[in-house]
């Protein structure tokens, strides 16, 4: 398993996906997945194009509730066996480990259902650690649902440590959190 960088050479995989359910957003999920679905449709190369923006020129980000913040500088990549496995995204202040309340933590991931329990998203989120460090960060914050013990599990096996439960925003569904730290 490898992380590559979103191409249009993938992005039939990445599209069937959408289609068969999964959700690259775990709050929108099949409404993010729709978007994602027009999007490709209205230009491929664009929407492969934007899974790297790091100068945060992608636009403002839409939460659940409708409202809509400003899109911090960030990238995907899709997690890869020979075939589409998921995804995982990284976004960042420049400068500091601080992120603005509408953004629960610095990396997200996801797999595809079919291709769970095979460590992956372990796999995936300790690809992706090396690439916050060269940000400069000390540490990147994640997010969890206090009863997905399977992210958890993800978390602590790449070092993470519970840092407090807490209650998300509006925007994220008013939902109680857990918020995890991976120091480097």
């Amino acid at each position: 398993m490898k992380l590559i960088v979103p191409t249009l050479e993938h992005l039939d995989e990445y599209a069937d996906a959408l289609r068969r359910g999964w959700s690259p957003d775990n709050i929108r999920l099949a409404a993010a997945a729709r978007e994602h679905l027009d999007a490709i449709a209205e230009d491929a190369q664009a929407f492969v194009s934007k899974a790297d923006d790091r100068e945060a020129r992608g636009g403002p980000i839409t939460l659940l509730d409708g409202s809509k913040v400003a899109r911090l500088p960030g990238f995907v990549r899709w997690i890869w066996d020979g075939e589409f496995c998921g995804q995982v995204g990284f976004r960042w202040q420049p400068g500091t480990e601080a992120l603005p309340p509408h953004c629960l933590g610095h990396i997200g991931y996801s797999v595809v259902p079919w291709k769970r329990r095979r460590g992956y998203a372990t796999r995936a989120l300790a690809l992706m650690l090396p690439e916050a460090r060269r940000e400069g960060l000390a540490y990147v914050e994640l997010t969890t649902a206090p009863d997905n013990i399977a992210s958890q599990k993800v978390i602590a096996a790449n070092g993470g440590v519970l840092v407090e439960r807490f209650k998300a925003e509006p925007g994220h569904g008013d939902r109680d959190e857990l918020r995890w730290r991976i120091d480097f």
